[in-house]
């Protein structure tokens, strides 16, 4: 009877551990709760001179930089119907609406307490200043430039309707790190959060350079009057494309492809290999959420255009969701890195039609889980969830070197020049 007194010992221990883990270990959310975006930003009064705190109201003054935001995935960040079902999936825990709805104003409970940082245990009441108008603007205005009833911003000299003061941080990277720096917590084993761009930024090349900042590309300078009626001054856009965008990933990347031989002859075993460059981002790419990759897809045609042989390399980053998080593989390129795919494929003597297909194609979601969001949870999405980024198609016979001369993408440094919009 003692070996079974010790299997009950045994089962009442893993029994334990087991309720130990998952009430107290186990990752609620995909990210810890860094102090600085564990809470909403305080709420806000409305600045003397303003009538509102909502964009419309900068956009009577601020015409330029209001239509440029109002097509801005920070304008859509409450709205967008991947993050609506993402948030969905989640069960609307209430810590993601502080970078998607990031002002107390726009949040419909106050957070009072965190027991131990257990996000499913916070102490939550009405908040009696919720504007649920508001809160579908999602990344506003105030949410950036307004800080106890001033306006902040990036010019020492600014004159205007209503208090100013001056902030350094408008001028550098920190501005974004708040929700863009996302950490790990209990339970999770990664080299960097699931939206972790900033510190991808801190750890690479960009860093170095002084002037190269994220509003480099993400907002490019411009030269014109910040408000109607002012003065022309260096502004910036606020424009925030990124991994939505099919051009903005279009700049960040450059392709260059060889063939051997170059001109190949039937019966020859033909060689292409690609090379993908990270040559315009000064962050990994792709980044942001873990879903995100890329595949580089060859494609051998006939003159029918059907596919007689293909092969499909991917670029991205897996991880495990249960029962702990953990990062299995990435490789994604830093900064100025890149990385060869090579197809090879030995050409039929009657090879006459025959046409290579290269494509490289983006993906904001994995195909299952874009399923599984519009089966389950309400995804419908009007943007695609994956689009190419390029394409080439060449005949198999003749010169191939010329086919492949210069990319349909080009070398975009020019966005990552330090100094440069």
């Amino acid at each position: 009877m003692r070996w079974v007194k010790r299997i009950l010992i045994g089962l009442v221990v893993c029994g334990g551990l087991t309720y130990l883990y998952y009430t107290e270990v186990k990752p609620v959310v995909i990210f810890g709760l860094r102090e600085d975006y564990a809470h909403a930003i305080p709420h806000q009064q409305v600045p003397e001179g303003l009538t509102s705190l909502k964009a419309e109201s900068c956009g009577v003054c601020h015409t330029d930089i209001y239509n440029e935001w109002k097509t801005s995935i920070h304008a859509q960040a409450y709205t967008d119907p991947f993050f609506q079902a993402y948030w969905t999936k989640d069960k609307h825990i209430w810590v993601c609406l502080n970078c998607h709805t990031p002002l107390e104003n726009q949040q419909p409970t106050l957070i009072k307490d965190i027991p131990r940082d257990r996000v499913e245990r916070a102490v939550q009441e009405p908040n009696p200043h919720y504007d649920k108008e508001y809160q579908q603007e999602g990344v506003t205005c105030a949410g950036c430039h307004v800080r106890d009833g001033v306006i902040m911003g990036p010019y020492e000299d600014a004159k205007a309707p209503h208090p100013t003061k001056y902030d350094p941080t408008f001028r550098t990277a920190q501005l974004c790190e708040r929700c863009h720096s996302v950490v790990g917590g209990p339970a999770q084993f990664y080299n960097g959060g699931p939206c972790g761009t900033y510190p991808e930024y801190e750890d690479g090349y960009w860093k170095k350079e002084k002037d190269f900042i994220c509003q480099n590309c993400h907002m490019p300078a411009i030269e014109r009057p910040v408000a109607a009626g002012g003065p022309i001054r260096q502004g910036r856009q606020h424009l925030w494309r990124g991994g939505h965008d099919p051009a903005m990933v279009k700049r960040a990347i450059d392709v260059k492809v060889v063939a051997d031989p170059a001109e190949p002859k039937p019966g020859d075993n033909v060689r292409i290999t690609l090379t993908l460059i990270n040559a315009g981002a000064g962050h990994k790419l792709p980044t942001g959420d873990p879903d995100r990759h890329f595949t580089v897809e060859f494609a051998v045609e006939d003159e029918n255009g059907n596919v007689t042989e293909q092969q499909s390399d991917t670029m991205g980053r897996w991880i495990l969701w249960q029962p702990a998080i953990i990062e299995l593989y990435d490789n994604r390129l830093m900064p100025l890195a890149s990385r060869e795919y090579t197809f090879e494929y030995q050409l039929p003597k009657e090879s006459a039609g025959l046409k290579l297909n290269t494509k490289i194609r983006y993906h904001i979601q994995t195909e299952g889980q874009h399923q599984m969001l519009i089966d389950k949870y309400g995804l419908t999405a009007k943007d695609p969830y994956n689009f190419i980024v390029y394409e080439r198609a060449v005949p198999l016979i003749g010169n191939l070197a010329n086919a492949f001369t210069q990319s349909v993408v080009e070398t975009h440094l020019a966005c990552a020049a330090p100094g440069r919009g």
